[in-house]
């Protein structure tokens, strides 16, 4: 094991979307980066590419955290090549759409281990490092699907409001002790999301550019919020369980999601 050095960004699905927009922005704040998802040639060009940018270190490690002791697996990598992790960025996730029953029983099971067993195994693993170092940040990014259940999505929504809830809970545990956490719930977004999702009916609403929704979370650490919305309409949105009853919402949300014929 390597002496560990400098401070890293490690983000999660960083290969498209929301995580390669992350990598961008914190590469352009001079910080070096771990960049982490399934698509190593996506992962090598990113790093490359924000190298010659901005000078910044880029280490590739390929993983696909679905899969059991993935997470542990690329903490001993990151401490193995002496990398000093003090912002985890918990962006990697999917999405299925349809009933419950009808959907691959298995496909589920990776969402589930992928949306939240991973964002928790990842969390565990880093944070006592950082909290040795009175130092710290975990951005975990849920979704506005975390403030109700969805039908036809509904294990996305559930593994969301896990997210959402673990990280409230967290920040409140960590915010004294030098490590800030936040939950980052962006709408709708001009990511690869809908593409694996299949289903157009799961997008609701304007979407959101991957850079707009990482400048929205930037200003949400700077102002040591607990979680944030991103987008008036989104925000709106996540509140309306405030003032319907939790079957009032049901059938609204349900028929947003309605599958289209």
């Amino acid at each position: 094991m390597k002496p560990k050095n400098n401070k890293w960004t490690l983000i999660t699905g960083a290969s498209s979307g929301i995580g390669e927009a992350f990598a961008n922005e914190y590469a352009s704040r001079g910080s070096d980066l771990i960049l982490v998802a399934r698509s190593e040639d996506k992962l090598n060009a990113l790093g490359e590419k924000l190298h010659e940018k901005y000078g910044i270190k880029a280490q590739v490690i390929v993983s696909d955290l679905a899969q059991n002791g993935s997470a542990a697996e690329l903490y001993q990598q990151c401490n193995q090549r002496g990398l000093n992790v003090e912002c985890l960025i918990n962006n990697a996730g999917f999405a299925t759409y349809g009933l419950f029953e009808q959907l691959s029983g298995s496909r589920q099971h990776d969402e589930v281990m992928l949306n939240a067993t991973a964002v928790v195994d990842l969390t565990y693993l880093f944070l006592p490092d950082m909290l040795k170092a009175k130092s710290g940040t975990v951005i975990n990014v849920a979704s506005t699907a975390a403030f109700q259940p969805l039908p036809n999505m509904a294990v996305y929504g559930a593994t969301k409001a896990f997210v959402l809830s673990f990280t409230e809970a967290l920040w409140e545990e960590n915010r004294k002790r030098g490590v800030q956490f936040l939950a980052l719930c962006p709408g709708s977004t001009e990511t690869e999301f809908f593409n694996v999702v299949g289903a157009e009916e799961a997008s609701v609403g304007k979407r959101d550019t991957p850079e707009n929704v990482v400048k929205v979370a930037i200003r949400a650490l700077q102002a040591k919020k607990v979680y944030v919305v991103p987008g008036l309409n989104n925000f709106i949105s996540a509140q309306l369980s405030r003032f319907f009853t939790r079957k009032q919402m049901l059938y609204i949300v349900g028929r947003m999601l309605r599958k289209r014929q």
